[in-house]
């Protein structure tokens, strides 16, 4: 009687690709899985953004004559700290404090009154007002910052906070608010409102609600604001220009502005310069990613 056998090799085959186990996709399944055209504009677009700071950092390092007379994309052969150096000789440390106060003053207060007045508007009773109060914030998007530097001018005068830093503070406050707004009033709006009554028959309160609930939900949402905010008074320029005059109140925009001036054309000390000032926003960004990136492709920050 002939018995059917199955080949050594087959029954190998079976054995490692049991049910446990998923064979490994090859080259045509991952290209019909993949986008070639996404992935050639994602390496596009990371060139773009990587080979200006390349250049920016590699040029630091170098001499004036270096980068003059160089290919600031050939890295340097004889790297120097001289830039640096030159650029904390001549205040750069307390352009770095002044900034950091503006910047941190700006985050503390934009989720200070952000945060519990989205809060407000989603869970208010009164519909009609907060929707009222929701969209009067919203015309300060339409409302370009250039436009009302002279009234803005007058009015910090009046108060006699020209040129302090409170001058470069509350204005870059006030104009954070609206987007700031518009994303936190869309992310509390996505908490589900069973959350909301199932706290309310535990007897939460308002602010409780608040601390308990939405900010944990809403922490995605938070810390965007929070990097925008902090862009926003770390690389403003405007106020700082207009509101301020002097040496002390200076900010790195404006004195970074006085310092291509002083060196004119050493563009590897105005680099270096450059460089510092990009660190802390840096180390901002590394801090926060992880939300960020979960706010974008998920609910409440999980």
């Amino acid at each position: 009687m002939a018995v059917e056998t199955t080949p050594r090799t087959g029954a190998r085959a079976s054995c490692a690709a049991g049910p446990g186990r998923r064979n490994r996709p090859g080259l045509a399944d991952r290209l019909r899985r993949d986008n070639p055209a996404a992935a050639l504009a994602a390496l596009l677009w990371l060139a773009i953004v990587i080979v200006p700071i390349y250049v920016m950092i590699n040029a630091s390092f170098q001499s004036q004559s270096s980068a003059l007379g160089g290919d600031l994309l050939v890295p340097t052969t004889h790297p120097t700290l001289q830039n640096y150096k030159l650029a904390f000789q001549n205040g750069f440390m307390h352009l770095l404090f002044n900034t950091v106060v503006v910047t941190v003053a700006t985050i503390v207060l934009v989720l200070g009154l952000s945060v519990p007045l989205a809060f407000a508007i989603v869970r208010a009773r009164g519909r009609h007002s907060s929707l009222l109060v929701f969209r009067i914030f919203l015309l300060g998007l339409a409302i370009p910052a250039p436009v009302i530097l002279v009234p803005l001018y007058v009015m910090v005068s009046k108060m006699g906070l020209y040129d302090t830093l409170w001058a470069i503070i509350l204005p870059t406050v006030a104009f954070a608010m609206p987007v700031t707004l518009l994303v936190l009033v869309g992310t509390m709006r996505d908490i589900s409102e069973e959350l909301y009554e199932a706290m309310a028959l535990e007897g939460a309160t308002p602010a409780r609600m608040l601390f308990k609930l939405v900010i944990p939900l809403s922490r995605g949402g938070i810390s965007t604001v929070a990097v925008f905010s902090g862009l926003s008074a770390w690389n403003g320029l405007l106020f700082p220009l207009i509101l301020t005059q002097s040496p002390q109140n200076e900010v790195l925009t404006t004195g970074l502005w006085s310092l291509s001036s002083e060196y004119g054309v050493d563009i590897p000390a105005m680099l270096a310069a450059l460089t510092l000032a990009g660190i802390p926003m840096l180390v901002l960004y590394l801090a926060a990613r992880r939300a960020l990136i979960s706010s974008v492709v998920g609910f409440g920050g999980r």
